[in-house]
């Protein structure tokens, strides 16, 4: 905003000295799965434990403080971060509890049960493919199914007053936009239909992604965008070694990885969604995902050409020249995860032993911006906690030196390109006349610090539609108040 005041406010009376601190635009998140989020947040999160027996004392914590719970459903487990350099076991959770227990892989994509949950577990489950009852782990359908009948059991109350403590969450991060996908974890897209009505009692502005390939629960819904993960993923992740690569995985050359579904499917359902004017957003990790969703962007868009559709690759965590020059040519957009470069739960080290040298190539942020790509920085939260300050970090300090961006892109990634993401760049995303009033007080400019002290930068106050954010709803009916008062506004 620069440090003079503009001729036009010179007779102003009421006037706010932030005595060096700085002004930003609102940050966002480009990709957050914010009903999960916001249900992990008011369980048990087990991201920092250094063994399974501090695992166990979290666990039983949580159960001692809350004796009415069913069952205790949990986050982050990793193999990187115990000293058992492994995953927990169904024998591993029984050690720990006889209460129904389960906990969710750090990257989302499997979680793992101990043997009190999986005798509560319908056939329908246990029949599932990716059930091992003998291990308890839980693996693509199985997770989904069994996600789905855990969180089945939640009331509606609980789940609106998880989305109020998430809520909180983002705006004490400085967070005003969010790109949320939902329709996975939840039965009946219950998350989906509570999102949409809930978002207009939230102090932030929700653009809600429907993960799924039913062109038609869509358009029914009346909702322009389509897509996100899961239903919507063309592939794996890297922590489960199942990410799609054209070329094989460098400790294992028989894994190339999977393709969840063929080419002649994802090419059928964008050409459709691209057909009925939805936003498309698919999530590919791996060059050969990427590629394929690429191929399925270039077939839709010959098929039924559109000037600013604003199509959506999520995590692109492996994206060649070649691909990103298509992309470029197609108008694609890219929702990436800077945070991915700094990852305690999946390590440098890691990564190096899976990918070898093509490590040094993983989100290439500064290949991308030359492309002319645009870029959005998220979460993808619950796998990370969501932390705008902390994106701009990761992504000016990207360990390979040549894919680093200047602070000033990285801020771009988390204010004004996401909102080019959602097409709200005419009214957020930048400090412009005319534009609402979101916006975020730092303690110091990013601009004038160095790197190193980037991650100290705090987050003062958020200020949405130029009002000081002053917290969320009191309970889930001030929330349903507020939501049923704000929609009947807006129309």
């Amino acid at each position: 905003m620069g440090d003079q005041l503009p001729d036009k406010y010179a007779g102003i009376k009421e006037r706010v000295d932030l005595n060096g601190k700085c002004v930003v635009p609102a940050f966002a998140d480009s990709h957050i799965h914010f009903a999960s989020f916001s249900l992990f947040l008011s369980t048990v999160d087990v991201r920092t434990v250094r063994d399974f027996y501090e695992m166990g004392e979290i666990i039983n914590g949580y159960r001692r403080s809350n004796p009415r719970e069913k069952l205790i459903l949990g986050f982050g487990c990793s193999a990187h971060t115990v000293k058992e350099k492994r995953l927990p076991q169904r024998v591993d959770l029984d050690k720990m509890t006889t209460f129904p227990l389960l906990l969710v892989k750090y990257d989302g994509h499997a979680a793992v049960a101990n043997t009190a949950l999986l005798a509560k577990f319908p056939d329908a489950v246990q029949k599932s493919p990716g059930f091992d009852g003998e291990t308890g782990w839980l693996y693509h359908q199985a997770f989904y199914d069994g996600v789905n009948y855990i969180t089945g059991a939640l009331s509606p109350l609980t789940l609106l007053k998880n989305l109020i403590h998430g809520a909180d969450y983002l705006a004490r991060k400085g967070i005003g936009l969010v790109h949320t996908v939902e329709g996975v974890g939840f039965p009946r897209d219950i998350d989906v239909d509570m999102m949409r009505v809930a978002a207009y009692g939230l102090p932030q502005n929700f653009r809600i992604y429907f993960q799924t390939m039913n062109v038609d629960k869509v358009q029914k819904r009346k909702m322009p965008r389509i897509g996100g993960c899961f239903a919507t993923a063309l592939d794996g992740c890297f922590g489960s070694e199942d990410a799609a690569l054209s070329q094989p995985y460098s400790n294992n050359t028989n894994n190339k990885g999977v393709l969840v579904y063929t080419q002649q499917t994802v090419s059928d359902f964008v050409k459709r969604a691209n057909r009925q004017e939805l936003q498309v957003s698919m999530h590919a990790i791996g060059d050969a995902a990427v590629e394929q969703a690429v191929v399925a962007y270039e077939e839709a868009l010959t098929d039924y050409p559109r000037r600013d559709h604003r199509h959506i690759i999520i995590h692109a965590d492996l994206i060649p020249p070649s691909l990103q020059e298509r992309a470029a040519k197609l108008g694609l957009h890219f929702a990436v995860q800077s945070p991915f470069l700094h990852w305690e739960q999946e390590p440098t080290d890691y990564l190096e032993e899976i990918l070898g040298p093509r490590v040094k190539d993983l989100i290439p942020l500064k290949s991308m911006l030359k492309h002319g790509l645009t870029i959005a920085g998220g979460s993808d939260a619950p796998c990370t906690l969501p932390n705008p300050i902390h994106g701009i970090f990761a992504a000016c300090q990207h360990p390979n030196p040549e894919q680093r961006i200047s602070v000033l892109d990285a801020l771009r990634m988390h204010t004004h390109w996401p909102a080019r993401l959602s097409f709200d760049e005419a009214t957020r995303g930048t400090l412009t006349e005319g534009k609402i009033a979101d916006f975020v007080v730092l303690d110091r400019n990013p601009l004038k610090v160095t790197l190193d002290k980037l991650t100290e930068i705090r987050v003062e106050n958020l200020f949405l539609k130029g009002q000081k954010y002053s917290g969320p709803p009191a309970n889930s009916l001030g929330l349903m108040v507020k939501a049923a008062k704000n929609k009947l506004m807006s129309h």
